[in-house]
């Protein structure tokens, strides 16, 4: 068998099968690169941000918010 002839048996691109097999290296520690658990990882962490990102804008934008309701109006009298 050659390697030309895996990826036609495995139905993939030949690029497919290079990718998997570097992929492979790296989730085995052989070569240097971001494993498959570390991916998954990194991208949770990416939603989480994004999520945190959020809920902080609305509790910047309800803070303003509230903040603009507290000042006193035209003709308020304050002690």
């Amino acid at each position: 068998m050659t390697v030309e002839q895996i990826p036609k048996d495995f139905g993939v691109h030949p690029m497919t099968l290079f990718k998997w097999l570097r992929q492979a290296d790296v989730d085995a520690g052989t070569k240097p690169g971001v494993s498959g658990s570390e991916s998954a990882e990194l991208r949770e962490a990416r939603k989480r941000i994004k999520l945190l990102e959020q809920e902080n804008e609305v509790l910047r934008r309800a803070a303003a918010y509230l903040s603009q309701a507290n000042l006193p109006g035209k003709g308020s009298t304050r002690s």
